[in-house]
């Protein structure tokens, strides 16, 4: 009989590509790691890894485990749903990634909306870049995330996520009220840019080179209510998103631009179906739908 807790770790690795970032995700050891795909392997009855100098591989076997294995683990999700939809009611803990803009903007009404009609959820919230939530859904640490992306940077899906649409909005440039009047004449403007890694600052680079230039960035920040405010004060200009620009301070102009930035609510294959999965997604809408009316 084949390990469940095993035929992640192998799916992991397949994924990650070293042992060493497999310990890192699950906090093993990675000699830990090895015995548990060892054990696998015996399992399996197969060679399931091969050694390329200082990497493992997977074998042609271990590659078909790998497939068939994320059959198995969704067909799990979609078990674990079908017996929680069994119960009298929703209970237990139920974690939530998402972005700063979205916890400020969109989880108060949806969390107050969750605990109203499902008193026993435990609600748990995690602020995340979008580009960590894929990697936090896999590993378990949650059980919903918001992803995002931008027309300029299209992010590709992640096979072992589902996901449904939540927002598609408009991208402002935000000037002071006396400052630039278009993306081209906001090229020798000094910029307010995420911090580098994060997906809004690659998607301000590509939407800039774009248009022809590097934005010269003076600020950092990752949180588009003090990224306002620093426009306010004449310090800069940023692109900020729709949701993000809803209450503008005074003294800053938003000027739209010809990209959008794209919104999905995302859970493990199989989960779709999980009564609690169902009442967030139905939540947080309700909660995107009050605020981009």
């Amino acid at each position: 009989m084949l390990d469940v807790r095993r035929l992640r770790l192998l799916c992991d690795l397949s994924r990650l590509g070293t042992i060493a970032a497999v310990a890192q995700a699950h906090t093993y050891t990675p000699s830990a790691v090895s015995q548990q795909l060892s054990t696998l392997e015996r399992e399996a009855g197969v060679p399931l890894l091969e050694r390329t100098g200082r990497r493992v591989v997977l074998t042609a076997a271990g590659r078909v485990l790998v497939a068939h294995a994320e059959t198995v683990l969704a067909a799990l999700e979609q078990t674990s749903a079908a017996l929680a939809s069994l119960g009298t009611g929703l209970s237990g803990p139920l974690r939530i990634g998402a972005y700063p803009t979205a916890v400020r903007a969109l989880l108060p009404a949806t969390l107050v909306a969750l605990g109203q009609q499902h008193p026993g959820l435990e609600l748990m919230v995690t602020e995340l870049d979008p580009v960590d939530v894929p990697a936090a859904l896999r590993e378990r640490r949650l059980d919903v995330g918001l992803l995002n992306d931008y027309d300029a940077v299209p992010v590709e899906p992640d096979p072992t996520l589902d996901a449904v649409p939540l927002l598609d909005e408009t991208v402002f440039l935000a000037v002071p009220a006396d400052g630039a009047d278009s993306l081209d004449t906001a090229r020798d403007a000094t910029w307010i840019l995420a911090s580098p890694g994060t997906l809004c600052h690659t998607a301000t680079l590509q939407v800039c080179r774009t248009a022809g230039f590097t934005p010269r960035a003076r600020h950092h920040a990752d949180d588009f209510a003090t990224v306002l405010a620093l426009v306010a004060a004449g310090q800069g200009v940023s692109i900020v998103p729709q949701v993000a620009a809803a209450r503008p301070p005074a003294g800053v102009r938003l000027i739209p631009l010809p990209t959008r930035r794209r919104t999905r609510i995302a859970y493990r294959h199989g989960a779709a179906s999980h009564p609690a999965v169902a009442a967030f997604v139905a939540a947080i809408r309700t909660a995107a739908d009050e605020v981009v009316r």
